[in-house]
């Protein structure tokens, strides 16, 4: 399992996916990364977390986040991704989170 930083943005989404993207490209099977620490987040975030799961299918792997506060499902529900990166729709009561910057 991989972590993410605490903060995630337009200015280290690059450095973030590669990171990310080293550290679990070896093999096929699920890739699982935590997002539990990441608190302070834009909409780079998710392309960091697309791309990611762009990555694992053309290796015929599979992405799982784990960890995802309120304020980024809703940000993704938002955009129209969250049931493609976290498999479920946003909760419709679900609080945001004070530390998220979306």
């Amino acid at each position: 399992m991989h972590g993410f930083p605490p903060q995630v943005g337009f200015a280290n989404a690059v450095a973030v996916l590669e990171q990310a993207s080293q550290a679990t490209s070896a093999g096929q099977g699920e890739r699982v990364y935590d997002l539990s620490a990441c608190t302070r987040f834009d909409s780079s975030l998710l392309a960091v977390l697309l791309e990611l799961t762009r990555r694992a299918a053309a290796a015929g792997a599979t992405c799982r986040f784990e960890g995802a506060d309120a304020n980024l499902l809703k940000l993704a529900q938002l955009y129209g991704v969250g049931a493609l990166l976290f498999g479920r729709p946003v909760p419709a009561g679900s609080k945001p989170h004070a530390g998220a910057a979306a």
